[in-house]
Parts: C-alpha cells; sequence; structure tokens
C-alpha cells in the first residue's frame, strides 16, 4: 500500500491520501480522542502523540497536529494508516455514522427554504470540492436573518487563512448568487 501525503494550507495540517475510499459516503471529523472514540483508524491516530484532529473525507485523511515536526509524525502516521487498512477494521463502527449525521442539525426558517436550497447547492457544486482538495470540508448548519452558518472541518478547522476563504471567498460567492445573504458566519 501506498500512501502519498499533501500539504494543505494550514501548516498545523497534513492530507494523507491512502489510495482507496476512506468514507464512502459523508465526513468524520473528530477533535480529540473523545470524539475519535467511534472509529478504530481515529482511536489508532491519537494513540500518536502530537496528533491534535483527524478527519475522513471520500478519498483522504487529514491529520492536525498540536506538536512536533511532521517529519518526525509522519512515519507513525503513515504505518497506523496502513495497519488499519490491512487489518479490514471498518472505519467507523456501526451507528457511528448515524449519530454524525444527527449531531450536525440544520436550522432555518420554512419561508426561506428556496433560499437554503440554493445555498447548499453552491456549497455542494463549488465550494465543498475546492475545500477538499485542501483537505477539509465546510458543511451548511443553518441560515437566519441574511447570516449563512457553516461548519468547517479537517484542515480549514483552525488554518490561518479560513476567515478570508470564508469571508472573502465563499461570502462573496454567495452574496453574488443570493442577493438576501448579508453574511456567512462558521460555527
Amino acid at each position: 500500500m501506498f500512501i502519498q501525503t499533501e500539504a494543505t494550507p494550514n501548516p498545523a495540517t497534513l492530507k494523507f491520501l491512502p489510495g482507496s475510499v476512506v468514507m464512502e459516503s459523508g465526513t468524520f471529523d473528530a477533535r480529540d480522542a473523545d470524539e475519535g472514540a467511534a472509529s478504530p483508524l481515529a482511536r489508532r491516530l491519537f494513540a500518536i502523540p502530537g496528533v491534535a484532529g483527524v478527519f475522513f473525507g471520500y478519498d483522504f485523511i487529514t491529520i492536525t497536529k498540536n506538536d512536533g515536526e511532521w517529519q518526525h509524525l509522519k512515519p507513525s502516521i503513515l504505518g497506523a494508516i496502513m495497519e488499519h487498512f490491512m487489518s479490514g477494521q471498518p472505519i467507523l463502527e456501526a451507528g457511528a455514522a448515524e449519530a454524525a449525521a444527527a449531531s450536525d442539525e440544520e436550522f432555518y426558517d420554512s419561508a426561506d427554504e428556496a433560499t437554503v436550497a440554493t445555498i447548499k447547492e453552491l456549497l455542494e457544486t463549488r465550494v465543498r470540492p475546492a475545500v477538499a482538495g485542501d483537505g477539509g470540508d465546510i458543511t451548511f448548519r443553518g441560515y437566519r436573518d441574511g447570516v449563512v452558518y457553516l461548519a468547517m472541518k479537517g484542515a480549514c478547522a483552525g488554518c490561518p487563512s479560513s476567515t478570508a476563504t470564508l469571508k472573502h471567498g465563499i461570502q462573496n460567492l454567495m452574496r453574488h448568487f443570493i442577493p438576501d445573504v448579508r453574511e456567512v458566519e462558521a460555527i
């Protein structure tokens, strides 16, 4: 198994590409070992000193470190990923994906249904593919009084350039296509 790595805009985060599907659908974001308990792979990764966050996308794994140098952490991380895929264990334990999806409840007024549908379409077609390329994800959480609320995951969470991406990139895109949008906020 050959696992590639890619830098992300967040210097504390590195993207690992195992060459196979990681999450068939959805994503998984764990900011600490407790949140990662539902995943055998996340448990292995959090056992490595210096690992502070784990994010699973369709075909990638994003690791965020809290201390240490990548040159020292990468061999342990690569080994843990390889061991996991060779073990045949699932990425998430049964029921974990459903529980994660339930915790991402959305909020918006039913009168804004058409606006929310357009926001979600823009996120799916224009924003999420680009953000996934950088090892992260952005999901819709809510819309109220002209403000779009988004959850930033993976490399996006805590990235120094995430505010610029949110305010200048995504906010301008939303305002261009949806005049009712005044602002975009991270939750």
